[in-house]
């Protein structure tokens, strides 16, 4: 028997308010620290890159693990161990080479935790917007299914 679609899970408007209002200030906490960010135009540009290779490969990681634990759930294989160390490894690298960029910059060490904080942030909020989506998606997909069964039942 499938739920029906008042039982699907659905988020509030109100989490779902939260979750981009906080991206969003995470998204500006971090362009603001940048764009005043003090030192060489090359340091700026290393973190601009190193912040948007994050965000990437934080929401790339919180699909491979969704995807992952949907494929073990219905006993497949969701990815190659290579997309494995592919997904993984470049989150981690992507980590490790902007806290290193941090941490070697030449700057005021007030300076530098704003934009730490700030880019740990905007890292955990895109894995929160990341799983809001992907319910999103889960549930709209389930109430397509639900009416689907219903016009031919």
């Amino acid at each position: 028997m499938q739920p029906s679609p008042d039982l699907i899970r659905r988020d509030s408007k109100a989490w779902q308010l939260q979750v981009w209002t906080s991206f969003g200030i995470a998204v500006t906490l971090c362009a603001t620290g940048l764009a005043y960010l003090p030192g060489q135009d090359l340091d700026r540009a290393f973190m601009f890159m190193g912040y948007l290779f994050c965000l990437c490969t934080a929401f790339v990681l919180a699909k491979f693990i969704r995807d992952g634990e949907a494929a073990a759930r219905e006993g497949r294989t969701a990815d190659t161990p290579m997309f494995r160390l592919v997904t993984w490894g470049g989150f981690g690298l992507a980590m490790a080479l902007t806290g290193w960029g941090l941490v070697r910059m030449q700057i005021n060490e007030t300076y530098k935790v704003f934009l730490g904080v700030s880019w740990l942030y905007l890292i955990t909020g895109a894995f929160t917007l990341a799983k809001m989506l992907r319910d999103r998606q889960e549930a709209d997909l389930l109430q397509a299914e639900l009416r689907g069964q219903r016009r031919a039942g």
